[in-house]
């Protein structure tokens, strides 16, 4: 690893992916966690098993809650799909800061680019503006699995679990807040998170579901990339 806890550019491949593993094993953990909610809040609106085809080919945390709160509130299935999309939106602002870190093929830069969550993204980061593909999928593994897994477990024991009396509807906030605090280092990138939060407080009395956090990931990954 490198200063300030960033990936070490050195190592193979192999030896990259294993030690994002183990930087990603307490994010494992804290998705599993909160993946049991979606599973419990999930089966009585979509069935036992959607939400884990879901979690399975999804793997977003934000964009599932967004969909289900579309169905929860009586929403077509096709705003549920279209309020997914727009929260997920941000990874385009994200995929443009990973592109340059990636090499190959495009099916290979396009394998890379699928392992991205942010978690991931924020990890593989080397905080010069290029980041570790391979360190990134390693810090994505236990991610998924915990995520697929805690949807198991939650469409399972819906029935006999209220997640609100557990507190666990309130994983998922505190996670990113989590992370947002274990990241966020020197001036630079504690200016763009704070310019990211204002303008997704400034629009999201305004404009859809989504369009707030594409608008704030895109100006705080363009902060970031700024020379000093």
């Amino acid at each position: 690893m490198g200063a300030e806890g960033a990936p070490d550019r050195l190592g193979s491949a192999r030896e990259r992916r294993r030690a994002g593993i183990r930087r990603g094993m307490p994010f494992g953990v804290a998705v599993f966690a909160i993946s049991i909610s979606f599973g419990v809040l999930a089966r009585p609106v979509m069935g036992a098993v959607a939400p884990i085809v879901m979690s399975i080919v999804v793997f977003s945390g934000s964009a599932q809650f967004g969909a289900l709160a579309v169905l929860l509130a009586g929403g077509s299935a096709g705003a549920a799909v279209a309020a997914g999309v727009l929260l997920n939106a941000r990874y385009l602002a994200m995929g443009l800061a990973l592109a340059p870190s990636l090499r190959g093929r495009a099916l290979s830069r396009a394998a890379f680019a699928m392992t991205q969550v942010d978690a991931s993204w924020a990890a593989a980061s080397r905080g010069d503006g290029s980041f570790d593909p391979w360190y990134m999928v390693g810090v994505s593994i236990p991610q998924y699995v915990g995520w697929v897994l805690g949807t198991v477990v939650g469409v399972f024991i819906g029935p006999v679990l209220d997640p609100e009396a557990l507190g666990l509807d309130a994983l998922f906030p505190a996670f990113f807040l989590a992370l947002l605090f274990a990241e966020v280092r020197g001036r630079r990138r504690l200016a763009a998170a704070c310019g990211g939060a204002a303008i997704a407080l400034v629009l999201t009395p305004f404009v859809p579901a989504g369009l707030p956090i594409l608008a704030a990931s895109a100006a705080a990954v363009g902060a970031s990339r700024l020379r000093p």
